[in-house]
């Protein structure tokens, strides 16, 4: 890739994985389905202001209505409100761990479940090696001897369950202008939310965050999801999907660091060590560095 790709993958890494550290200090005051609502909403906002400038608002058909409400609930109300669920009692570095299990769970729906793409041996292997890192990572808990609770992260391996359905459905939007069917879909995942936050909401009102909180609240819908949605889609139309698909790796690192350095965050030996084995999946799983590790043809 060009070096202003890697440039923007980076950037891109680092921004989502401050999502799991604003999420984190959001979460603490704000009810998780209203910080959902939240996040979706102002990003929605964002995008429709983006789609308006372009002259592209005339993409958001009536027609597409129920594929995009489909699509916000895969891709961003049902995650969404599973990490930020999860990360009430859980850091911003274990959860965006739990979370880069994406591309397995989507491997095997995609392959296995509905059978869209080959299952091919290192794919088989990666899998393989990503079930492995959770398992030890989850172990600790089920024995008894973390702190971190196990629903908490099955909520965030289930995030991730959601992510993979929503890759394997985003495949009818194909046609479409990346930018809108991102924006109809935080149209759908608003309208999902905005019901299940009102219901939720009880005895909480908006004078109770603080202002560092609002701050982390904005920066999660402007910085987090509008603008992250528009730099990924920038990299997939220049540097394709696979090269896009790197991000994954980056995340959790991010996640980790920003969540120590500010949030003084620790993760176990453990979990780190289930980390290091998922992130070994990820890699067999994306399959270049063992091509370019192979043997060269004659």
């Amino acid at each position: 890739m060009p070096f202003r790709h890697w440039i923007l993958l980076i950037v891109l890494g680092a921004i989502w994985g401050g999502a799991f550290l604003f999420a984190k200090v959001a979460v603490a005051e704000i009810p998780p389905f209203v910080l959902v609502f939240f996040r979706v909403s102002i990003a929605c906002t964002v995008l429709l202001t983006y789609l308006w400038a372009r002259g592209l608002l005339s993409g958001l058909e009536a027609k597409h209505a129920l594929p995009f409400l489909v699509m916000g609930l895969l891709n961003n109300a049902v995650p969404f409100s599973l990490l930020f669920l999860g990360q009430t009692v859980i850091g911003a570095g274990l959860a965006s761990i739990l979370n880069a299990t994406t591309p397995v769970f989507t491997v095997l729906v995609a392959s296995v479940v509905v059978k869209q793409e080959a299952l091919q041996a290192n794919r088989v292997a990666g899998v393989v090696l990503g079930v492995a890192g959770v398992a030890v990572m989850l172990s600790s808990s089920l024995s008894g001897l973390a702190t971190d609770p196990v629903w908490a992260q099955l909520c965030c391996l289930g995030a991730a369950l959601s992510y993979a359905l929503a890759a394997t459905f985003a495949r009818r939007f194909r046609s479409m202008p990346p930018q809108v069917a991102a924006t109809g879909q935080l149209l759908g995942s608003s309208a999902i939310m905005l019901p299940v936050a009102l219901l939720t909401a009880s005895g909480w009102t908006v004078s109770d965050p603080s202002l560092t909180t609002w701050l982390n609240v904005l920066a999660l819908g402007t910085v987090a999801t509008a603008l992250a949605y528009l730099i990924y889609f920038r990299l997939l139309a220049e540097a394709g999907a696979t090269n896009a698909s790197l991000v994954t790796l980056l995340v959790p690192a991010s996640a980790l660091f920003f969540g120590w350095l500010i949030l003084g965050e620790k993760l176990s030996a453990l979990q780190l060590g289930g980390f290091a084995v998922l992130l070994a999946g990820l890699v067999v799983l994306d399959g270049r560095l063992l091509q370019r590790l192979g043997p060269k043809p004659a």
